[in-house]
């Protein structure tokens, strides 16, 4: 006797085809290239306006201040971002950010080159600059959800990842260099970069956002009007909420500048030569990119529940660690093992939000979150800076591990604990929808 045959042949459906490979997706990879040209052009040209500052004024305070404003600025901007995100293109948004900036840089550039920059007009050009790359970056990371299908968002969240550290590597030694040629070349180069981004991003055929049905006032939910609505969603999504109130207490522990000071005043501490110094912040920050080109195959075979353990409890460990450990370049290893979480769990996060912000939110998530996360780390890099000088370097990784552990308790929750993966929660998300 034959065997019945299955109900999909039965109802003669056919099989559905597999999803072609990411790499072979034109308009994510067109994405992917465009932001990850324009990531390059922003970090050569931040490490431009500190060079360009101390340059002209001397002053280590003002060439100081410019990273903590572009944070903040950045943060606060991703508010409105997200907001445009959501009713906007955002193809349109992000040329629009990129063709800005590709104009006031190069009318800096200008004012450079005929030395008639002033360190208010520097300032100035750093607050607009930041503040298209806030309301860019919640449009850039909200389009993903529509340009791959739900089984690769972690695969294309885990190379998203890859940009940014990339660009932290390569993007300072080019701004360095051309500056040392000449001061208004890195601000140019930073220039063509967005122009470059601009074009590839038309190169994009699909739609960046679903589909959206036309609504008032009267018919949109109360929870999902305005700017605030972003906050709300992450509310009402246990998992997302947990990760993100651990990522702000990371933030503030461990964010690249201020556990850079904490290296640095460390390793002046204990007699190091200026050699000794940069190899250990090499070996530290390398570990960021590492773990962002490892985060795919990570992702694929690691439980999400063990990523997320390791990467909360990586960092009070290391830095109850750093009390004690002697020497200098030890420490870099140390802290190389806890950047080396933040591409895969970046990826996971955002992995998370895609499949469970409905699209109509993304950007008003997303915005929300790089807000929350911006704002954190200044907080951190202040305090450890007055931790360092009012009680030395083992009560600032001490004041770091009690700070991770603290951010790290809520990720005992059974939410975290039964965690699935982004996939199998965009798959259970598509079946209620259908129903």
């Amino acid at each position: 006797m034959s065997a019945e045959p299955s109900a999909p042949e039965q109802a003669g459906a056919p099989t559905p085809a597999p999803d072609r490979p990411l790499f072979r997706n034109r308009d994510f990879q067109a994405l992917w290239i465009s932001q990850f040209l324009a990531a390059i052009g922003k970090e050569a040209a931040e490490i431009a306006y500190p060079l360009l500052i101390l340059a002209t004024t001397g002053s280590a305070t003002y060439a100081g201040a410019v990273s903590a404003v572009q944070l903040v600025v950045a943060g606060v901007m991703s508010l409105p971002g997200g907001s445009l995100t959501d009713r906007f293109d955002r193809r349109l948004i992000m040329v629009v950010c990129d063709l800005a900036r590709v104009l006031l840089l190069v009318l800096f550039s200008f004012l450079v080159w005929t030395d008639q920059v002033h360190v208010v007009a520097t300032f100035a050009v750093v607050v607009l600059s930041s503040a298209f790359l806030g309301v860019s970056n919640p449009a850039g990371l909200a389009a993903i959800k529509q340009l791959v299908p739900p089984s690769q968002l972690t695969q294309a969240t885990a190379q998203n990842q890859i940009r940014f550290f990339g660009a932290t590597v390569i993007g300072p030694p080019i701004g360095g260099s051309l500056f040392g040629i000449a001061r208004a070349l890195p601000f140019l180069s930073a220039a063509v970069s967005f122009l470059a981004s601009a074009l590839l991003l038309f190169l994009i055929r699909k739609p960046t956002q679903a589909p959206r049905p036309e609504r008032t006032a009267a018919t949109t939910p109360t929870g999902e009007r305005g700017t605030i609505a972003g906050f709300r969603a992450i509310a009402r999504q246990p998992v997302i909420l947990i990760l993100v109130i651990w990522a702000m207490g990371s933030n503030m522990a461990f964010n690249h500048s201020g556990m850079f000071l904490a290296l640095i005043a460390t390793a002046q501490d204990r007699g190091a030569s200026e050699a000794v110094i940069g190899t250990t912040l090499a070996i530290a920050g390398g570990g960021g990119l590492v773990g962002s080109l490892l985060a795919a195959p990570i992702l694929k075979h690691v439980r999400p529940t063990v990523i997320l353990y390791y990467a909360v409890w990586i960092g009070p460990v290391c830095a109850a660690l750093l009390t004690f450990i002697p020497g200098v370049l030890p420490l870099g290893v140390a802290v190389a093992c806890v950047f080396l979480r933040a591409g895969v769990v970046g990826a996971l996060i955002y992995g998370y939000i895609a499949a469970l912000i409905p699209d109509r939110l993304q950007g008003r998530v997303i915005g929300a979150v790089m807000f929350l996360g911006m704002i954190a780390q200044p907080i951190g890099i202040f305090s450890i800076g007055a931790i360092f000088d009012l009680a030395g370097p083992t009560w600032v990784f001490a004041a770091m591990s009690v700070a991770g552990a603290a951010a790290a308790l809520p990720t005992f929750s059974k939410h975290i604990r039964r965690l699935p993966s982004p996939e199998e929660l965009a798959a259970r998300q598509s079946t209620e929808d259908a129903s």
